[in-house]
Formats: C-alpha cells, sequence, structure tokens
C-alpha cells in the first residue's frame, strides 16, 4: 500500500505516524487485544489534550477504557486519579481489575465498608467517599490530578443523585472530570453545564452497539422477532412484525356470543370462528420453558428480569422442579470447588438458616437467583460463576442493571410493568434500554438477543417503541441538606455558598426551561390583545359585566366548597367518638360497607407540635377489620358524611391481626352481629347559596348592568371565557418563572434560617453544634445531631445504641400500619420515644420554615422497624433466631447492618469528647454488630 504514495505522502504519513507514538495513547492502545472504537479513541485525545470529557454510551460498549485512560495518564505525568462509582459491589469489581491491571501497590480501595493502600496513586471510591473528603479537606487530595466518575447518570437518583453534583461543584479547578454516562437524549446540555463549572468539556455521544441487538417476543411455542425489515425506496424501515399485529387483534377480538346470530351471523360461522382462534391459541410460555427454548436456540447465557424478589426464588425453584440440568459433571464439580472456597468462612451452622443447600443445588445445575435480599457473599458468587459460563440462567430484579458487569447473550422480561414503591408503573423506555443492554458480550457474541414473554393485552405497537426509543433524559434530583449547607457555610461563608449552590445543574436547567416559558408568556399576551377585541359591547362595559359573572361564580363555588368542609369537619368530629368494638358503615371508597373499629386512630396529645399537620390533614385513621377480612387503616376520605356506631362488639385479647384465622372468625361474628342492620342514609340539607345576601346582590347588579340586553351578550362572554381562562394561564406561567428562578438558593435560605434559629449557624460560622453536625451524612443528619445536642444516647449500651441509630437509617420496603414495630425495653424504648419527639419538634419548625419533605428537603419520621433485629443481634443472639424474628430476608439485614455501622461511626466521630460515653459505646457496638454473615460480607 505505502508503495503506490508518493515520496511526499509516506513522508507525511511517517510524521503522523511518529506523532502518534509520540502520544500517551500509543502505549495505551497497546495494553489491549483489541482496537479501541472511534468515539473512545475522540474521548482519550480530547483527555490528553487537557479537556475534561463526557462520554455517553450504551451499556456493554466500553466506556470505562476512557475511564482507564485517566488512571493511565495520571500514573504517566505522577499524579493521582480516583475512580468513584456508585455502589460499593461495583467499587470492589473496578479495584480487582485496576490491580490485575497496575499492580496491587499502585490501586487503592476507599469504601463504607473497607480501606485498601488509601495512599496509593489511584484509589477506587463510591461517591460518597469523596463527598466526604471534599468537605473535610482531606489531605489526600494534595496532588489528585484526574477524578473518574462511573455511571454519572445516577445524579437522576432522588436519593443519593445530589453527592454526584456536590463531587463536580466542590471538586479543585485542577483536576480534571472524566464522567461516564448511559446514553442519556439530553447529553449536551449536561455537557452544556459541565463546561460552565468545570471548565472546557468534550461531549462524545456514541449511540452504537459493538454488539448488535436483536429484539424478540416469546408467545406459545415460537420466538417472534418484535421488528421486520420494511425495504421501501427509502433505505429500509423497521417496521413492527405483522405476525404480533395480528395476534394481539385476534386475543381481543369478542369471543362467541349466542347473540350474533342477530347480528346477521349463523352459529356455525361463530362456531368455526371459535374453532380457528382456538388453533392459533397463545399463551405466555413457563420459566423452565423460557430457559429450555433459549438452551435450545442456543442463547444461553440469558438473565431473566423479575420485578419481584419472591419471583426470582420462585423461578429457580420451578425450573428445579422441571429437572432443569444446564451443567454438565466437570461444571457441576466446578462449581462446588468454588462455592466451598468462597463460602469457607461462614459458620456451619448459619449455612441452614441462609438457604445453602438449596442454593447450592441451584448452581450446580447452572440457575440461580440475583437480587438485594441475598447474602452479598451469594450475590458475589452467583456473579463470579455467571461470568465463567458455570450460570447459564439467572433471575433477578433491575438492581442487576445498575453498573455490575454481568453481560450475557440473551435477556429476558417476563413484564413491561414494575412496583415503582408507590404503585405499578410501565417501564420507561430509559429503564428498557437499561435491562436489555446486558444483551450481547463484546468479544463473545457476534449478537445480542431481548426477549420480552407475550402478556394478556399486550400491544406490540407500544413494545416497539419502548425497544426504539432513545429518550432517557438526565434530571437533576439535586436538594440542599443541612450537613450540606453547615459544610458550605463553614468553607465559604453564606454569600458564597448561595452562589455555588446556584451553579448546580438543578438549578442550570431551571434557568433553561424559563426561556421556553417566557415566550409562551409573551405568545398569550398577543392572544388576549385579540380576545379583549371580541369581547367589546356596543351597549356597555363588557369587561365590568364579565366580573360580575365571574363573582357570582366565584362565590356559588366558595359556599359549595364551604359546605364540603362543614361536612368534613362533622366527619371527623363522629371519627373522634369512635370506641374500639363499634360496629360502623363505611359509606364510600375502596372497603365501603361493614367495618369493625380495632383501634379510633385519634393521636394523642392533641395539642403539641408532633401530631400537629397529621391532624390538620387528615383527622383520625381508624383502623378497621371489615367483613371481608381485611384489616385496614381508614383515612377521612373515606367518610364524605359522618359515621355512627350501629352495634358494639367485643373484640376477644388473642385477636391478631396479622393472623389470617383470627381476622376470618372476627368478620364472622361481625357479619352474624351487624349484617342485618340498614345504615342510615343521610339527608342533604338546604344550600347555602339559597339564602346568601351576596349571591342576591350579584345576580341583581348583573340583572340592572346595560350588557345584559345585549343580544350578541353570549358569544362576547365565551370571548370574555377565554380571556380570562388565558389571562389565568398567563399568571400561572409568569409565576411558574419566579418559582424557577433562583429555586436552590431561596431553598438553601429557608435552611440558614432553621439552622440558625437552633444555633448551628451564626453568620458565616459553624458553631460547636454545627461543627458536629458537619460530620453527620445521612437522610437524618440534623435529627443525629439533636439527640447527640441533647444527651438521648448517653449511658445506653452498646446492643441499645445500636438500635436507636437504626431508626435513623431504616425504612420498610412497605409501610404497615396494623402492628406498631416491637422495639426492646428499658433504656432504648425511652431514646426512641424521645428520638420520635425531637423528631416531632423538628417537623414542626420545618413547617414554619417552609421547608416541605415532598419537594427531598427536610426530615423523615425515624422507622424503628429495625430496632428490635439490631439490637438481638449486637446482643449476641445467634442468626436463625434474629431472621426469624425480623422476618428478614439475609440479604436486607446484613445490607441494614453495615448502614447502622456507616453511621454509629458517624456518630462515635461526632459525640462529644468530654463527660460523654456515646462515642466508646458507639465504637463497642460497631464491633457487636460487624460479626457473623456481617462480618464475612465483603460487598454492602
Amino acid at each position: 500500500m505505502t508503495e503506490d504514495l508518493s515520496p511526499a505522502e509516506r513522508y507525511a504519513a511517517s510524521r503522523i505516524r511518529a506523532a502518534e507514538e509520540a502520544t500517551a495513547l500509543s502505549p495505551f492502545r497497546a495494553m489491549y487485544e483489541f482496537d479501541l472504537d472511534p468515539f473512545q479513541i475522540e474521548a482519550c485525545q480530547a483527555l490528553e489534550a487537557g479537556k475534561g470529557v463526557l462520554v455517553a454510551a450504551p451499556t456493554g460498549s466500553g466506556k470505562t477504557i476512557v475511564g482507564e485512560f485517566a488512571v493511565h495518564l495520571a500514573l504517566t505525568q505522577g499524579g493521582k486519579c480516583f475512580y468513584t462509582t456508585p455502589i460499593k459491589a461495583l467499587s470492589n469489581q473496578k479495584f480487582q481489575d485496576l490491580v490485575r491491571r497496575y499492580g496491587a501497590d499502585k490501586v487503592g480501595l476507599l469504601t463504607g465498608d473497607n480501606s485498601v493502600n488509601a495512599d496509593a496513586p489511584v484509589v477506587v471510591m463510591t461517591t460518597e467517599v469523596l463527598r466526604n473528603m471534599l468537605y473535610a479537606g482531606s489531605q489526600s487530595l494534595l496532588g489528585l490530578a484526574y477524578v473518574v466518575m462511573d455511571e454519572v447518570h445516577y445524579l437522576s437518583d432522588r436519593f443519593r443523585g445530589a453527592v454526584w453534583e456536590e463531587v463536580i461543584i466542590h471538586l479543585p479547578e485542577s483536576v480534571t472530570l472524566v464522567s461516564l454516562s448511559a446514553t442519556v437524549s439530553n447529553a449536551e446540555e449536561f455537557g452544556d453545564w459541565l463546561d460552565t463549572v468545570r471548565g472546557d468539556t468534550a461531549v462524545i455521544v456514541s449511540e452504537h452497539r459493538p454488539v448488535p441487538l436483536w429484539q424478540h417476543v416469546l408467545a406459545g411455542r415460537k420466538m417472534y422477532d418484535l421488528f421486520e425489515e420494511s425495504d421501501d425506496g427509502r433505505g429500509g424501515r423497521r417496521e413492527v412484525n405483522p405476525d404480533l399485529l395480528r395476534m394481539a387483534r385476534l386475543e381481543n377480538q369478542k369471543t362467541y356470543n349466542p347473540r350474533d346470530r342477530r347480528r346477521g351471523k349463523t352459529v356455525r360461522e361463530a362456531d368455526r370462528e371459535r374453532e380457528r382462534r382456538q388453533r392459533i391459541r397463545i399463551w405466555t410460555p413457563s420459566r423452565a420453558e423460557v430457559i429450555e427454548r433459549l438452551d435450545s436456540a442456543g442463547l444461553l447465557p440469558a438473565i431473566t428480569f423479575i420485578f419481584s424478589r419472591a419471583g426470582c426464588e420462585a423461578a429457580v425453584q420451578q425450573c428445579l422442579y422441571a429437572g432443569l440440568r444446564l451443567n454438565d459433571e466437570d461444571a457441576r464439580r466446578q462449581v462446588r470447588e468454588i462455592v466451598e472456597e468462597r463460602t469457607a468462612a461462614i459458620p456451619g451452622e448459619d449455612l441452614h438458616v441462609l438457604g445453602y443447600y438449596e442454593w447450592l443445588e441451584g448452581l450446580e445445575r447452572g440457575i440461580a437467583a440475583h437480587h438485594a435480599g441475598m447474602l452479598p457473599t451469594f450475590k458475589e458468587v452467583v456473579e463470579e460463576l455467571f461470568v465463567r459460563g458455570l450460570v447459564k440462567a439467572v433471575f433477578a430484579t433491575e438492581t442487576l442493571a445498575l453498573g455490575i458487569n454481568m453481560p450475557a447473550r440473551s435477556v429476558v422480561l417476563e413484564k413491561l410493568v414494575k412496583w415503582n414503591g408507590e404503585q405499578h408503573a410501565d417501564i420507561t423506555p430509559g429503564e428498557y434500554t437499561q435491562l436489555t443492554g446486558r444483551a450481547g458480550r463484546r468479544g463473545i457474541d457476534v449478537e445480542g438477543h431481548a426477549a420480552v414473554l407475550w402478556q394478556r393485552g399486550m400491544d406490540p405497537g407500544a413494545l416497539a417503541g419502548l425497544a426504539g426509543t432513545r429518550t432517557y433524559p438526565l434530571r437533576s434530583s439535586f436538594r440542599p441538606s443541612y450537613n450540606m449547607a453547615v459544610n458550605l457555610v463553614q468553607q465559604f461563608g453564606r454569600h458564597r455558598s448561595r452562589e455555588l449552590l446556584e451553579t448546580s445543574f438543578a438549578q442550570f436547567q431551571a434557568d433553561r426551561s424559563v426561556v421556553g416559558i417566557s415566550k409562551q408568556v409573551q405568545k398569550n399576551e398577543e392572544g388576549l390583545a385579540g380576545y379583549q377585541q371580541g369581547m367589546t359591547c356596543h351597549l356597555g362595559d363588557f369587561t365590568e359585566y364579565a366580573a360580575l359573572r365571574r363573582d357570582l361564580k366565584d362565590r356559588e363555588t366558595d359556599l359549595a366548597k364551604q359546605g364540603a368542609a362543614q361536612r368534613r369537619v362533622a366527619a371527623a368530629d363522629s371519627l373522634e367518638k369512635l370506641k374500639i368494638g363499634d360496629v360502623i358503615h363505611v359509606p364510600t371508597g375502596k372497603f365501603a360497607g361493614l367495618a369493625l373499629v380495632l383501634d379510633p386512630g385519634v393521636p394523642a396529645g392533641r395539642t403539641n407540635g408532633y401530631h400537629r399537620g397529621f391532624e390538620q390533614h387528615d383527622g383520625p385513621r381508624p383502623l378497621v377489620l371489615t367483613a371481608e377480612r381485611q384489616v385496614k387503616r381508614l383515612a377521612g376520605i373515606d367518610f364524605p358524611v359522618p359515621v355512627e356506631a350501629l352495634e358494639r362488639m367485643r373484640i376477644p385479647k388473642s385477636f391478631n391481626p396479622r393472623s389470617p384465622q383470627s381476622r376470618r372468625d372476627l368478620a364472622a361474628q361481625l357479619r352474624s352481629k351487624a349484617g342485618h342492620i340498614a345504615p342510615e342514609r343521610h339527608r342533604k340539607g338546604r344550600a347555602e347559596a339559597a339564602d346568601d345576601r351576596e349571591i342576591a346582590r350579584l345576580r341583581a347588579a348583573l340583572r340592572a348592568h346595560p350588557c345584559h340586553g345585549c343580544d350578541e351578550r353570549e358569544d362576547h362572554a365565551r370571548w370574555a371565557e377565554r380571556y380570562y381562562r388565558l389571562q389565568r394561564d398567563t399568571r400561572q406561567l409568569e409565576n411558574r418563572i419566579e418559582g424557577r428562578t433562583n429555586t436552590i438558593a431561596r431553598t438553601f435560605d429557608r435552611i440558614y434560617a432553621l439552622l440558625t434559629e437552633l444555633d448551628y449557624l451564626r453568620g458565616d460560622e459553624a458553631t460547636d453544634h454545627g461543627k458536629r453536625l458537619a460530620r453527620l451524612y445521612g437522610e437524618l443528619d440534623l435529627l443525629a445531631s439533636e439527640c447527640l445536642r441533647a444527651g438521648v444516647w448517653e449511658d445506653l449500651n452498646p446492643a441499645e445504641l445500636a438500635a436507636c441509630v437504626s431508626a435513623l437509617v431504616y425504612e420498610a420496603r412497605q409501610s404497615d400500619d396494623a402492628v406498631a414495630p416491637k422495639v426492646p425495653a428499658g433504656a432504648a424504648k425511652d431514646a426512641l420515644g424521645e428520638m420520635v419527639r425531637i423528631w416531632g419538634r423538628l417537623d414542626a419548625l420545618e413547617e414554619d420554615h417552609k421547608i416541605n419533605q415532598a419537594e427531598g428537603v427536610g426530615q423523615r419520621e425515624p422507622d424503628l422497624g429495625f430496632a428490635w433485629a439490631v439490637h438481638m443481634w449486637a446482643s449476641g443472639r445467634n442468626l436463625d433466631e434474629v431472621l426469624r424474628e425480623a422476618e428478614m430476608p439475609a440479604g436486607d439485614f446484613v445490607r441494614w447492618c453495615k448502614q447502622v455501622i456507616d453511621v454509629l461511626g458517624q456518630v462515635a466521630a461526632a459525640a462529644p469528647r468530654e463527660n460523654s460515653t456515646v462515642t466508646k459505646n458507639a465504637r463497642k457496638a460497631v464491633d457487636a454488630v460487624r460479626r457473623g454473615v456481617v462480618a464475612y460480607s465483603s460487598v454492602g
């Protein structure tokens, strides 16, 4: 090839080669067996040129290569590189990868659990660890040249996302930032913000998947392609498979009805149609059938996403019962050797409790579950065996899609609906892309496959929309917190802190959105001028007449609302009179009908601050047993009219609301005693509008107005209605503009005012109390600080202190109103009660300062649901007993224990040094909790 070039061209090519070989990228590329993709080269070149980079690319495309190049540059230049990840599991995985490449002496690890070689030039850490370093002014930041933020799209996370923005804003200017993100639709907007706060930033977006992905639907005995290529002369378009559309139509067609004869269709024709539909009947294949089909088609290993932990475990059992064996004898032997080696530290008596033998049987057959309820050690083993090809079918919850390196040949989605913590909701295009992105292993598979199981009522067009959409916008979840405010003021003073917060991505997005709203306001104002012309009347001022009509309508609406409010007050008063054992009739709602009052639900201490907001907004919330055997806590919305006791019943002392038999027996007694009683019907009174003087005056003024006699009055009125509607919309837009301007700074001002009132801040200084709060990170940072300040935890023993600290971190997956959580007796119970009272005072104070939890700011109520379990564990009780009492999977138990350990460490560091037992007992509590399964689980 070079022989065909002229001497000048050969010289120019040699100059280019020499220039490339002189870069740091050239030896870095030589370290890999494959050549880099164009987007990786472009990003690395920008990085070497001194620019920050944002790389947005699909899962599995190899964007971490760019992060590894930052590590290479740091080592070459004699600087430091911090590689941050969102989860400890990913930190551990990246640490092992970098140790293999650069050696153990050059790579360290810092997570909440582990500290390995923390002074190394390259340190892998969770993002929170780096945030804490920045606020503490750690000496480790000296010489820091590069920071890699892997999975930076986590800044959308409503619970933890703010940490990513804190790090990006507070990193020293000399640090070059490498941001690695999933494919997002507003990468350019995010890049513009990075350009603003970090300086010159190159944005590299790649939509290309290195391994092509094929989309399928599994229905009946067949696997259908979701798309088929359509060549229409425009280069080919992807159309939804017509077979799938036909199946959906047939399934939705009306089944045979004898009345079809009346529509001119004979019974014989209807029978033939029904038989035809039966011949092509489709069904959802079972989990075992799906794995068998994928195995026979050579599409294993596969990850099946099931949005339920119990569903994942059940899937493994169903495959075992079906006799599936995906491993030969040699693979079974390897599995057993690896499992025994990785679990050697687990005490023998704990193995049965953890379901070890059932888990091992599935692994030996090449089948496993993967979810947050599993013991971390078990999850790590599943990940290792899957990567080695010794586990070929994994049933996982969506948490597996977040970062862990477990690529598969195929991905299966059972359903396109998942529980989001509040309701069952359709998965988004971004979630679909994230889940199916696991399919196709680079360097191993020629293509990846994503299959969705056919479900009744499925819309293939909607599925095609999910699969073909790349709308995954990055939305900031940044909100100031108490800890953040104290740390900022302590370092920069109030004014500079306010300016820093206004540089957040949240404020950047809010300011950009204002531009579009302003244009809409201008457009509306032009429309208002046109409407005003249309409502002009030759008899008089129609604006004045329209105002009278509007005032009349508003007055009638207000009276109607007052009547409804009075009925609600009467209903709430009637609920307060209910007693345990009253039989009532619930007038409306999901649980309408006969019910027995188990607890009136009237808050105690109506005058204190603890229940103030509860009473104003919700009123009494009686706990009842319905005639259908359900125990539910009702709300005021279920009682639009007053309620009275129809009858009285005695509730047995042995009644247990959690026992189905107890509920069944008591519900039977309820139906027997009061089932025949008809509820009294509530009669409506005379409408207040009929006697209202203001309404009479307005009606008289309307009739006397000159415009009332206009022949075109109703036409004018329609224009006037449009005018006032558009005027109202315009005012709302103007309020939105005002509300979005300086929103973050205004929230900070409210937090600053509250902290000043509590003597955490004075002007530009943090008090001693403020310095303590600066060392407490977490959702309930202010509550923890107030407990230390009030001496609530003094003289508690280590187990009791662990129980109290658990209330700061634990959140039940589902709220259980029926039964109060069990808590340790004695000093721990008193301390927990005092914590709730302090929270009540803080809650009232937040309300006074307009700090709103719904906006992600403020202190939620402490959850006592883990106190008993961690108290038992810290007291030395065995695992079997603790898990049985807690009714909690081992993985959840370990995870909550590790979070308790983390906060105990913060408490030990923040507690007063003089005349306090908290520091000593917090450290003892850490040792008491970090034992057994908690100690030998390296990933939390």
